[in-house]
């Protein structure tokens, strides 16, 4: 019944309409026959009027016999009326499960799987009908459905990101804040804590405009500055100080003169990188900075326990665990790889290894900035 599936409803009720009705005639045909060829065995009665004129006289029925000729009489009858009503009946139960069943069958399927909130499932193409159409609206509902809601999914993931990139870099300069302010407390305030105090309060306001103003953390935008290697010295030394008290900073002057980059960007990386160095290293922490063909690197190692072999195959990933011990969400690694990549750079995770027993000394992150 292929040819049927292609059939309109229209086309295919007609159809079989007028094959039911057929049938029944035939049957109706049949019947009759059946009934007149056994009602002919019987006696019927009556005078026959012969050639010559004369008359015989048939032999009457037996009341017997008189019951069962009513009986052939009447089924004719009775089959003029239940003939095509059992036709008529027929094509519509054969319409119902050749044309009908199988879609209705298909959207309730679908329909149930959509209120359970199931998204991942097809629509077959079922017939060329008015009811294989409605099939082929409904399957490219659910692909909008499914494309709509991955967006949305997608957008809350981001979102989330955002977020949390958000809480996670203001941490360190509100450390850097909180030691200057103790700072301020013990001695009278110099024009370099001053100083420092404004550069990280514009570096907030400038922070928090540019990621109220985005929706995904490879939006932020990268504004373009003049700075020297003693000024982003200077920062980092004291940012290394007030972040890892404590801890032996080995941080050589650079030699190069001035530079355009990113300032707040770049520093934003560094603090990161700062921070994460301070968390596990056990006594020394080693910062550098290099300018190279168009590039600055800074690389800051610690002398930890180096990086889990998890985070140094599959990269920095965002809410990701490398401390079962600690709340630590791995959102600084993946902020800065995101942030090196805004400013055409990249960032490198490595370990030092001791041949000699074969295990990591250490930790060395290297993020790698474009210059303009």
């Amino acid at each position: 019944m292929a040819w049927l599936k292609n059939l309109s409803l229209k086309k295919s009720f007609f159809l079989l309409t007028l094959g039911g009705l057929l049938i029944s005639l035939l049957l109706l045909t049949l019947l009759w026959q059946v009934c007149h060829t056994l009602a002919a065995q019987y006696p019927s009665g009556g005078i026959v009027y012969n050639m010559d004129g004369t008359m015989t006289r048939m032999p009457e029925p037996s009341p017997e016999e008189m019951q069962i000729l009513e009986i052939l009489w009447n089924i004719p009858v009775l089959g003029c009326i239940l003939l095509p009503i059992l036709g008529l009946s027929a094509a519509s139960a054969l319409l119902f499960r050749w044309k009908l069943q199988p879609p209705i069958a298909v959207l309730l399927d679908g329909t149930q799987r959509i209120q359970n909130h199931d998204l991942d499932f097809v629509i077959p193409e079922i017939a060329s009908d008015e009811l294989g159409q409605v099939c082929t609206a409904f399957e490219t509902m659910r692909a909008e459905l499914l494309q709509t809601n991955q967006q949305l999914w997608r957008q809350t993931e981001e979102r989330r990101r955002l977020n949390a990139a958000f809480a996670h870099d203001l941490r360190n300069p509100l450390t850097v804040l909180k030691g200057t302010v103790k700072l301020m407390r013990r001695q009278p305030p110099d024009e370099t804590t001053l100083n420092r105090l404004e550069s990280y309060t514009a570096r907030l306001e400038q922070y928090v405009e540019a990621m109220s103003s985005i929706q995904r953390l490879e939006q932020m935008p990268v504004k373009i500055n003049s700075v020297t290697a003693s000024e982003l010295h200077a920062e980092l030394s004291e940012t290394a100080r007030l972040l890892a008290p404590g801890l032996q900073i080995s941080f050589p002057t650079a030699n190069f003169a001035e530079i355009k980059l990113d300032k707040a960007l770049f520093l934003t990386v560094a603090e990161n990188l700062i921070s994460n160095a301070t968390r596990f290293a056990q006594k020394e922490l080693k910062i550098s900075l290099k300018l190279e063909n168009k590039f600055l690197s800074l690389t800051v190692a610690d002398d930890g326990a180096g990086y889990p072999p998890a985070l140094l195959k599959n990269g920095p990933q965002p809410f990701s665990h490398t401390d079962q011990t600690t709340p630590h969400l791995g959102m600084g690694l993946y902020i800065c790889q995101t942030l090196c990549s805004r400013h055409g750079g990249w960032l490198t995770l490595q370990n030092h290894q001791n041949q000699a027993i074969n295990q990591p000394t250490g930790a060395q992150a290297l993020a790698v900035f474009k210059i303009f």
